[in-house]
């Protein structure tokens, strides 16, 4: 695996993620203010969720290194 192909591979895993993660703690506020989504969340924690989403996306793309230069998973025909 390349330079190149492992930040595609880790930017991939790391939007994957994210979009499971970004539901994870949302409420949306009790009395929301004149102007506001009723269902914007209340405190989003954006921040917060890039960190765990850094986090598991790492561990993930770890293992998929792993398999791939193991030779275990290949893309290669043949």
């Amino acid at each position: 695996m390349t330079i190149f192909n492992g930040i595609v591979l880790y930017a991939c895993i790391w939007f994957v993620v994210i979009f499971t993660v970004l539901p994870w703690g949302v409420r949306a506020p009790d009395n929301p203010e004149t102007g506001h989504e009723v269902g914007a969340p209340d405190r989003p924690r954006l921040l917060l969720k890039a960190g765990i989403t850094t986090v598991i996306s790492a561990v993930v793309w770890g293992i998929a290194y792993a398999l791939i230069t193991s030779g275990l998973l290949s893309f290669r025909p043949g």
